[in-house]
């Protein structure tokens, strides 16, 4: 098994389920097919992928193994041996399991607190991006995170909240989790809010104004827009009246997910089409995009990633 799940998922409903499948050619009755470890083997190594990061590929990225018993994880890290350059044995599922949920708590937890800390910053009229940099030259005791309009992807915003329900059977209530879970779900309300002063500035409304959305995936260069706060900014921005449409080079076409499903094709970015739009608002950083053409052209724009200086047509969010 290789899915993200709470610990405990392997040991708890696998290895029962197996357990759980008769033997038809044996007498007894309650005889199993199957005895974990002899004839059939069980592992846990949690899947680790950074989708358009080119930096790293399957094989390069070292990989979590454990088994069920010694000859399951020691077949485990033999079929993994054969496919990536390390393999990182640990002493139990629940291990690998607890191993990759950390992961993600700890990369929902960081942006959740850097989202947290660029509302302040906007408060304090500083540029977070600006903070954020300078202090990454300090070689130890810090990561940068970066702050964005929400949480997207399968993973990063769904996972964590496995491991808090897992922690309700131990009486334990998982704090950081949540508090982080709810900074990053309010963030495409922070956005919106954000669009809404912009064209309060210019003497107009969200109601009536045409927004172009730039970028529906959840992250840059990639077409992945599984939970991705672009879909939930448009439903606001809809619901209080705007005229919205997309751009995304990786998107032809806006995809149904799960809780969307709307009938648009990705607007090219050309310089008529630029200017008929009252704001742009800049949600995913893909590198195709034109940024010096959109700058140029765009009435008014909002920026979510810190790809811009804020000035009079620009502002930060």
């Amino acid at each position: 098994m290789e899915s993200t799940t709470y610990p405990g998922t392997t040991e708890e409903i696998l290895v029962p389920f197996i357990e759980s499948i008769p033997d038809s050619s044996r007498i007894t009755h309650h005889a199993s097919l199957f005895t974990i470890g002899e004839n059939v083997f069980i592992g846990y190594s949690p899947e680790r992928e950074d989708p358009g990061n080119k930096s790293f590929t399957t094989k390069t990225i070292p990989k979590v193994v454990s088994g069920v018993t010694q000859n399951c994880l020691e077949l485990t890290k033999k079929l993994y041996d054969q496919i990536v350059d390390q393999t990182v044995p640990v002493s139990s599922p629940k291990v690998a399991e607890m191993t990759k949920i950390m992961e993600n708590i700890h990369r929902a937890v960081n942006i959740g607190l850097v989202n947290e800390l660029k509302m302040m910053a906007d408060k304090m009229d500083i540029d977070i991006f600006e903070v954020i940099n300078a202090a990454a030259t300090k070689p130890f005791g810090f990561t940068p995170y970066y702050p964005g309009p929400g949480l997207g992807g399968h993973c990063i915003p769904i996972d964590p909240f496995y491991l808090t329900w897992k922690a309700k059977e131990v009486g334990m209530n998982t704090r950081f989790i949540e508090l982080a879970g709810e900074i990053n779900t309010n963030m495409p309300k922070y956005v919106v809010q954000k669009v809404g002063e912009a064209l309060n500035s210019v003497g107009k409304s969200i109601n009536g104004s045409r927004i172009l959305i730039l970028g529906l995936a959840y992250k840059k260069n990639v077409y992945d827009s599984r939970e991705s706060p672009s879909f939930t900014i448009m439903e606001l921005l809809m619901a209080k009246g705007a005229d919205v449409n997309y751009s995304d080079p990786h998107l032809p076409k806006a995809p149904k997910i799960r809780k969307f499903n709307y009938d648009l094709t990705s607007i090219e970015l050309t310089v008529e089409n630029i200017k008929s739009f009252d704001l742009l608002l800049l949600l995913t950083n893909h590198d195709d995009f034109n940024y010096n053409l959109i700058e140029k052209y765009a009435k008014l724009l909002v920026d979510t990633r810190g790809k811009y200086k804020a000035s009079e047509k620009v502002v930060t969010a």
